[in-house]
């Protein structure tokens, strides 16, 4: 296609394309596919099943847009708390929990779900609740939720020494999004 065309459909010429910054606040949609998700996690866990590195990316993208939680933070957190679905901390795989609710440290595994699906709403439901006042929208699974001041952090740097005692643990988080939107975008 030649440079007349291309600035007649309104493509700006002489400018670079950047990738989105990624997000920072909780609340509103994500931007990576889940097709990105799937290999994004399979890069940094090569040894998981494919079948559930897919389900697991569908399941963060459905249950967030439930929620109106963007699906980019929520993944690149569970990506963190898990160590990419490897675990190897407190929380074990067959506990279903994939952001640590209920573990505190000193081998206390915290709480467990029946399936992936709770497991991943739990999950979105703790988040809604840290940036968010407005009211669930599916049923409540998160035992922990009425743990949480509603709304107190409409972005990722409030999790820091609230969902977690690491003062760092924003950093992480959003050391995890940024990876994941260079490898997106």
């Amino acid at each position: 296609m030649s440079v007349f065309v291309l600035s007649c459909i309104g493509f700006p010429l002489g400018i670079g394309y950047e990738n989105p910054e990624p997000p920072v606040h909780i609340m509103g949609q994500g931007k990576v596919n889940s097709d990105k998700m799937e290999r994004f996690l399979f890069k940094n866990n090569p040894g998981i099943n494919g079948n559930y590195i897919r389900m697991m990316a569908r399941l963060y993208i459905e249950e967030a847009s439930f929620e109106g939680v963007n699906h980019d933070i929520a993944f690149a957190q569970m990506c963190l708390e898990t160590g990419f679905l490897n675990f190897g901390g407190d929380v074990k795989f067959e506990q279903n929990n994939f952001a640590g609710l209920g573990a505190v440290g000193n081998g206390a595994p915290g709480l467990s779900f029946p399936d992936p699906r709770t497991g991943v709403r739990a999950h979105i439901q703790h988040l809604k609740a840290y940036g968010s006042e407005d009211p669930l929208n599916l049923a409540l699974v998160n035992p922990r939720f009425r743990f949480v001041r509603r709304g107190s952090s409409p972005t990722i740097e409030g999790l820091a020494g609230t969902w977690a005692a690491d003062r760092q643990y924003a950093v992480k988080i959003n050391t995890i999004l940024h990876r994941l939107y260079e490898f997106a975008f």
